[in-house]
């Protein structure tokens, strides 16, 4: 029987001490390859020229360095967003996405191969599971855009698990990935710089508000009424509005940090008055902010995005109940590298 091969970036340094201890070595050499890896960004185990080359070898032989492969990469035609269909070990495919702003670079992150939450509006949801992602298997897609970014002197700002699949339902290895991220000894990215998203998984949210982390959370809502939301999520069949709004609250209460709600605005449907009036009600006085963006284009829904004058009116109850809003600039909807876009690319060209 073949003994699969460690994968160094779901390893934690101890892990990884551990493994090159048992081989002889000094603990040391493990900080080198982490280091190397993370702090210089290697691209593989032959760019770590301060670690002996024997060792090296070594390492190549018994470990994986990478778990995911490019096979379509693709740019939008004003050059801000940059979507990469990756393979990855095995079996399994995620897209990510490289945002560009003025001063920021975001990354929006897959946790899962595909998604089994079955959102009518997303593409991902439309296309099903195929699996779990590991927590390196999340962490090499921040490192693999910061390595690109890298070679033009710049680097990534912000980090969103908003891609393909539910954070949640991967929990154990998104919060890992996340420790993995955030280890001051390593990447040391800075954890109020990341933003994990959910649709509701009201124990999940439990948990998390348990974390205490510093970590953003945002909320995909869509829809303020449990009749219009089950329409769209069906998770909502699970777990109620009112439990989830009880779940935030909560978690405000715990960590006295603001929750994100997400609204994609599809036109007739969820940008009505009375959508508006049901939402301001629900968060009035709440510590929150929601984000809209009109809908992205799908082939597997029909809906369309909300006009101009829609979004101003709702917006405007929100604004008259004291409730923080952003308009949020469609990206990279040329190449499907939108929210809600994101889907295995099979027959793609590479």
């Amino acid at each position: 029987m073949t003994t699969k091969k460690p994968f160094l970036f779901d390893l934690t340094l101890k892990e990884l001490q551990e493994i090159i201890t048992g081989w002889g070595q000094q603990k040391f050499r493990a900080v080198q390859v982490w280091n190397r890896a993370y702090r210089n960004l290697a691209s593989s185990f032959d760019e770590m020229p301060d670690v002996p080359r024997k060792l090296r070898e070594k390492l190549k032989e018994e470990m994986n360095f990478s778990h995911i492969t490019p096979r379509v990469d693709l740019l939008s035609s004003d050059g801000w967003t940059r979507k990469i269909l990756f393979d990855l070990e095995g079996t399994g495919q995620v897209e990510t996405v490289l945002m560009g702003y003025d001063k920021r670079r975001t990354a929006c992150i897959s946790t899962q191969a595909g998604c089994g939450l079955g959102c009518t509006f997303c593409a991902t949801g439309q296309g099903g599971l195929q699996r779990n992602i590991t927590s390196g298997e999340i962490v090499e897609q921040a490192i693999f855009f910061n390595r690109a970014l890298k070679k033009n002197d710049d680097k990534l700002t912000n980090l969103v698990f908003m891609g393909m699949g539910e954070p949640f339902a991967n929990y154990k290895q998104v919060m890992k990935a996340v420790d993995t991220l955030t280890d001051p000894e390593g990447y040391a990215f800075g954890a109020r710089r990341i933003t994990i998203s959910t649709v509701g998984i009201v124990p999940m949210i439990e948990k998390f508000t348990e974390e205490n982390s510093q970590v953003n959370l945002a909320v995909s809502l869509h829809a303020a009424t449990d009749k219009l939301r089950e329409t769209m999520l069906p998770i909502n069949k699970k777990y109620p509005i009112d439990e989830l709004m009880k779940a935030c609250r909560d978690y405000i209460a715990k960590t006295n940090r603001r929750v994100s709600f997400e609204w994609a605005l599809i036109d007739g449907v969820n940008d009505t008055p009375e959508q508006a009036k049901e939402l301001a009600g629900r968060l009035k006085g709440m510590l929150c902010h929601v984000n809209f963006i009109p809908l992205n284009p799908t082939k597997g829904f029909a809906g369309e995005e909300s006009k101009l004058k829609r979004i101003s009116a709702f917006r405007e109850t929100l604004n008259r109940a004291g409730i923080t809003n952003t308009l949020r600039v469609r990206r990279g909807i040329d190449i499907n590298a939108g929210c809600g876009q994101l889907r295995q690319e099979n027959t793609a060209k590479a």
